[in-house]
């Protein structure tokens, strides 16, 4: 009578003592046949003694046995079924060689032998005659002994369970001699989800797998965008963490001081039609601060002239053209409305933000009549300052003088 576990380091074939321990056999195969060890974890690993499981808790306090579960999972059975049941000692079953299958005995309170549940566990080196007359053996491993070696070898925690968890993924029952219980009811299908909340690396997860370099470079800046969008969210400069910049607007920086709107507009025209074109300026010179935005109508333009422009020799400066990353257009109420679409960035027509005279549009955009008004002011008080100081510095100088001339005249007395 045989039980094949597949695990996930591999499989193991488990023989019976039927005959010798023919209630504890019977507990083990019908939990088996309704799935109930399907995706349980090696909770406990022990190197060079032993590896448990049937718990499906995960915790080494859970688990019942197959009267129990009927009795459980039946809502119109009024007999109370004990959890546990006598576990079967034979002192001709011992721990001697490695693969030996045994049902966990629990401690009662009185510092007795509770009784077997569903929790077992398989020795992992010859001669563990410490266990003989504590845990019930009703069965040794036959094929599948490599895959107790990997199972010795894995990497456990201080509680003594792996890092990385080993699980019986499916339990195949090759032969069972014994009829169902009354009111056993077998699973349609076996469980997808474990049952225990396991925060350890999963099964089928390799910890070491690599991805291809240009798949990491990916993910990487995928993740500092990421990043870096949430502390502009922070700081206030963006309204929520998923907004996007336009796609239709380049940021091209490294301009001549001397380059104009109207240059960059003729040459970037050539490539689509242009809805904006700007070199932003400081607020109170009126100089240009050598970087500008270009809008185009439609993104496929954009793209194309980011392509071609690149490093182009412009007023005899190397130019370098990006897409804008700025929201600033979008960072207004209007934004709010879009959360959740995808066209969560749309075009903007900058162009109708200006009115006639050129006024309006960027923030930092110089007012020129503002600037010419300034101007005036700051001449006229220059003006009427300087005369003043003139006035003053005459007067000072005159004084010196009279006073001469009045000692002269005295001593001509």
């Amino acid at each position: 009578m045989s039980v094949l576990l597949e695990t996930s380091l591999g499989d193991l074939v488990i023989d019976l003592e039927t005959e010798t321990c023919p209630k504890t056999c019977e507990n083990f195969l019908k939990l088996c046949k309704v799935y109930y060890y399907n995706l349980n974890a090696f909770f406990n690993v022990q190197k060079d003694f032993l590896a448990q499981s049937g718990d499906p808790t995960a915790t080494g306090v859970g688990g019942e046995s197959i009267w129990s579960y009927i009795q459980s999972s039946s809502s119109n059975s009024s007999s109370s079924v004990p959890r546990f049941f006598t576990p079967e000692m034979n002192p001709k079953l011992k721990h001697t060689t490695k693969g030996t299958v045994s049902m966990a005995v629990a401690p009662a309170v009185d510092g007795g032998l509770s009784g077997c549940g569903s929790q077992f566990f398989i020795t992992l080196v010859d001669n563990a005659d410490y266990l003989d007359g504590i845990h019930a053996v009703f069965g040794h491993v036959v094929e599948g002994l490599e895959t107790l070696d990997k199972l010795n070898d894995v990497f456990v925690g201080r509680d003594f369970r792996p890092l990385k968890d080993v699980r019986i993924r499916h339990v195949e029952i090759l032969d069972d001699p014994f009829p169902d219980p009354p009111g056993l009811i077998r699973p349609p299908s076996s469980p997808i989800k474990p049952p225990d909340n396991s925060t350890r690396i999963a099964e089928d997860e390799d910890p070491l797998a690599t991805l291809p370099e240009e798949e990491e470079e990916r993910l990487r800046r995928e993740k500092a965008a990421a990043a870096s969008a949430l502390t502009l969210e922070m700081v206030g400069d963006l309204p929520f963490a998923n907004v996007r910049p336009p796609e239709n607007v380049l940021f091209v920086c490294k301009l001549n001081a001397v380059t104009r709107d109207e240059d960059l507009e003729l040459i970037f025209s050539r490539f689509g039609t242009i809805m904006s074109c700007h070199v932003i300026r400081d607020k109170k010179t009126g100089d240009s601060l050598q970087y500008a935005f270009i809008e185009f109508d439609r993104r496929e333009d954009a793209e194309q002239a980011y392509f071609k422009m690149q490093n182009v020799l412009v007023d005899d400066r190397r130019i370098w053209v990006d897409f804008s990353q700025s929201v600033a257009k979008t960072n207004n109420a209007e934004a709010v409305g879009l959360v959740g679409r995808d066209d969560l960035v749309q075009t903007k027509r900058y162009r109708d933000d200006f009115d006639e005279k050129g006024r309006g549009g960027y923030d930092m955009v110089f007012d020129v009549p503002d600037r010419d008004r300034r101007r005036k002011r700051s001449r006229s008080r220059d003006g009427r300052d300087s005369g003043r100081d003139s006035r003053r510095r005459r007067s000072r100088s005159a004084s010196p003088r009279r006073e001469r001339d009045r000692r002269r005249d005295d001593h001509r007395r």
